[in-house]
């Protein structure tokens, strides 16, 4: 069987399926057309019936005697043409173009047989009227790739041709762009300050607009265009400050004598069309929002926001996007003064309208905060912690919807450590859920937002108790849980991380968490209890990490490192209850198992550190003993007990001395280590202005040579 030509795969490919179904459709209206003549000729001559019939029944005939399996067994033989060989191309031309003219004959005379059909065939398929015939083949070219190149147009050459409809449109019409200059921004700023009107808001919105999305500007349809950068600056100073007020003056705002939240009144003319000039401006001052870089923009933008917020309260939608545009510049940034100023505006506007916008702020703040401290660092762990405790204060200003906010956040991390724990079970990496700076930081989150807002001092002041207190026990469950989840020394810098908050959350709330017999786990490390091995190797930093790596485990400066944490977090804990009565029964357990680690022991320079510790435990002990034996009431007396050393300051105790001194070498090593991060800073930024020098040097010299080349 010879080759199909490529000319027939083409037309198989893209035009086969419509011709068949063309063709079909005309078989169709034929068939129509020719049972209505069949019917036409019954009544004429009933012959025809007749021969039909006898057709029909000679057919069944041959048939009957002959399976189909015969049937098609015996092949098919091709009939003869009588009068043309088959052989010679232009016979087969002949005999088409004789069908041709047939057909063309047949169409004319359409008209006057079945002039019902002909209308029918000239409204739905004109083209079979004007039968010619024409081989699908012959418009078909021989290269498949070029004609596709050509047929079809890629998307940037679309954006062109609206582009081009949209200038030609713009030409039909006669419109041009109004250049904005200073002279113009001036005249706004008068016409702003004397008498403010509708049509001029408008008009300044509009160029508000266009001036913002400039880079855009050519692709909608602005009515001004700006070039100059002079009067760029104006306009955006004019709009941000002067446009809020000139608002004020046509629709002053209505006061709440209690909550001294603001309103629009709705009966002013003006309100209307204001709210729909406003409205479109919103995608201005979030592109403004997106684009920050420095606090004096943020701050301008911002008190902009702040004078107009109360328009967009009813539009839930633009709320929700300036809302989260500011909340990420607010998580997001490096400049400190920047998040203030995000805070603060986030604080003001959640404080003046909490039933409105406070639950979509505290749930924006959480999940933004959440996506933005994957990466910690000592560089990005201040930020963080700034974020921390910032988002925690937002959560005081109404601790019932803060309840709900935050039962559902702690529940969703219970959900993902019982998974965990069940995945760990069955799989290596079901820890990896938990092991990781998002969850250490959401736990660590809600340890600070319960120790700002369940305070005992709080509480006495309102006079009941904080919602957000029902939350304590989870939270500590929850931590507990994440602690015991992988008890390996690779990851003691997560349970001192951990640990921390728990000491943050009990000092903050008063409840006693008991976090001695964690940090007692670690004593009977194979990491502190086998000797370890010589390495050269930096101090883990256990301030900014949460996991070592495998070449620390078994070193001495691991092990150091373990020893130093462990005295300064034991301090931590029995430091919050130095002042307290029963004092002596908390640390008579913990001073009696440091005495038995250090008789087993052999790291001297540890003992030595263990034995201080328990030296000043049992001072602390022995002064609470004497100030408590001439106590009068009993334990079940709360008041008095709470009341005990009231008078007494916390430093002025044996144990809080020695805190103190811990505390003062811990921050001098912070000091020296903020000082040697500030000095690698400030050389990475002047190597890198060097580089740009020396690359604009060797610029400058690559245009002489051309230039020297030309001439």
């Amino acid at each position: 069987m010879a080759k199909p030509a490529k000319s027939t795969k083409k037309f198989q490919n893209k035009h086969l399926k419509h011709t068949i179904e063309h063709r079909r459709e005309v078989q169709k209206n034929a068939k129509k057309y020719a049972s209505r003549k069949r019917s036409k000729g019954k009544t004429e001559d009933g012959d025809e019936a007749t021969t039909g019939a006898a057709t029909t029944k000679a057919s069944k005939e041959v048939f009957n005697d002959m399976s189909v399996d015969d049937f098609f067994a015996g092949g098919f033989e091709v009939p003869k043409e009588k009068k043309f060989k088959k052989t010679e191309e232009s016979d087969d031309e002949g005999s088409s173009s004789e069908d041709e003219d047939a057909m063309k004959e047949d169409m004319k005379n359409l008209a006057d047989k079945d002039p019902e059909f002909y209308k029918y065939l000239q409204d739905n398929d004109k083209d079979l009227l004007d039968f010619e015939g024409v081989n699908p083949l012959d418009a078909i070219s021989d290269d498949e790739s070029e004609e596709e190149a050509e047929g079809e147009k890629s998307a940037d050459e679309e954006k062109k041709d609206k582009k081009k409809t949209k200038a030609a449109a713009a030409e039909s019409t006669g419109t041009k762009k109004v250049e904005i200059t200073s002279a113009l921004v001036k005249q706004w700023d008068t016409q702003l300050t004397n008498k403010p009107t509708v049509k001029v808001i408008k008009n300044i919105a509009i160029a508000f607009k266009a001036a913002v999305n400039i880079q855009n500007a050519q692709d909608e349809d602005y009515k001004y265009a700006v070039t100059d950068p002079k009067a760029f600056n104006a306009l955006m100073l004019l709009t941000l400050q002067k446009l809020p007020e000139a608002i004020q003056k046509l629709v002053k705002y209505k006061v709440h004598a209690g909550t001294g939240a603001r309103t629009v009144p709705q009966k002013n003319q003006s309100v209307k069309p204001i709210s729909a000039i406003l409205k479109s401006v919103a995608g201005a001052y979030i592109t403004l929002l997106q684009d920050i870089t420095n606090t004096e923009t943020a701050a301008l933008v911002l008190v902009s926001l702040q004078e107009i917020f109360p328009y967009y309260l009813s539009y839930r939608r633009l709320l929700k996007e300036i809302l989260g545009a500011i909340v990420r510049i607010w998580a997001s940034t490096n400049d400190v003064q920047t998040q203030i100023a995000t805070f603060a505006f986030l604080n003001n506007a959640s404080r003046e309208f909490p039933r409105s916008i406070l639950e979509t702020v505290l749930k924006s703040v959480y999940s933004t905060f959440l996506q933005n401290c994957r990466h910690t660092n000592v560089h990005t762990m201040s930020m963080l912690n700034f974020c921390k405790n910032s988002a925690a204060e937002l959560f005081g200003i109404d601790e019932t919807v803060s309840y709900q906010v935050g039962f559902e956040y702690v529940r969703q991390l219970a959900i993902h450590l019982r998974n965990s724990i069940n995945a760990t079970s069955n799989a290596k990496e079901g820890y990896k859920t938990i092991y990781n700076w998002q969850y250490c930081h959401s736990l660590d989150f809600w340890s600070r937002v319960l120790a700002q807002q369940c305070t005992p001092e709080k509480e006495a002041e309102t006079k009941k108790e904080s919602p957000l207190r029902q939350l304590i026990y989870p939270l500590v469950q929850v931590t507990l849980g994440a602690i015991r989840l992988i008890p390996t020394a690779q990851f003691f810098p997560l349970r001192f991380y951990l640990i921390k908050s728990l000491t943050r959350l009990q000092n903050g709330t008063g409840v006693f968490i008991p976090i001695f017999p964690l940090l007692a786990e670690i004593l009977t490390s194979t990491a502190i209890t086998k000797p370890p091995k010589k390495a050269t190797l930096e101090a883990v930093d256990f301030e900014h990490n949460i996991k070592v790596n495998q070449a620390y485990l078994g070193t001495k400066t691991y092990q150091d490192g373990l020893c130093e944490q462990f005295i300064e977090l034991a301090s931590e804990f029995f430091v919050l209850y130095t002042k307290n009565i029963a004092f002596p029964e908390l640390a008579t357990p913990a001073i009696l198992s440091l005495r038995r680690f250090t008789k087993k022991s052999k790291n001297v320079r540890f003992n030595k550190q263990l034995q201080q510790l328990v030296e000043k435990l049992t001072s602390n002990s022995e002064f609470i003993t004497v100030k408590r034996s001439n106590v009068e009431y009993g334990p079940s007396n709360k008041h008095e007990v709470q009341a005990f050393l009231n008078d007494v300051a916390w430093d002025k105790t044996p144990l809080g001395q020695y805190v103190v001194v811990q505390r003062q070498a811990k921050e001098e090593k912070l000091r020296i280590l903020q000082e040697a991060l500030e000095e690698d800073k400030a050389r990475a930024e002047q190597e890198k202005e060097q580089a740009e020098e020396s690359d604009v040097d060797m610029e400058d010299l690559n245009e002489g040579e051309e230039s020297s080349d030309e001439e």
